[in-house]
């Protein structure tokens, strides 16, 4: 069996995590936003407020708790590119809220984590 990339991996936890947010009500507006340089993984609608969430997947424990990979600078980042969705889709006046969704796979089960209004 071929060892999955890193890129597969995240499409895995990317729609594993799409799937969580949906059976917490969330309508899935899109995933995969680029903009400049950078990427939002998923953006949702949490009733009246627009979500920008990053997704964080761990095979193994090699690199630690997956939250910890949301450093300071990849915030700025994503904040980033969350004016840039707002600035190419007119947005002006809307709640918006950043998540993040974490899953690490232990024993070949998938552990999903939920951080609301992560930062």
């Amino acid at each position: 069996m071929l060892k999955a990339t890193s890129k597969q991996s995240g499409n895995e936890g990317e729609e594993l995590a799409s799937r969580h947010l949906q059976r917490m009500g969330f309508q899935i507006i899109e995933m995969n936003f680029r903009f400049g340089h950078g990427e939002i993984d998923i953006i949702a609608r949490d009733g009246d407020v627009l979500v920008f969430c990053e997704v964080k997947t761990r095979k193994t424990d090699e690199y630690g708790d997956p939250a910890y990979a949301i450093t300071p600078r990849k915030q700025q980042q994503i904040r980033k590119i969350a004016q840039g969705y707002l600035y190419e889709h007119e947005i002006k006046e809307h709640l918006c809220r950043f998540d993040v969704v974490t899953i690490q796979f232990k024993n070949g089960a998938a552990q999903v984590e939920y951080y609301r209004n992560a930062f």
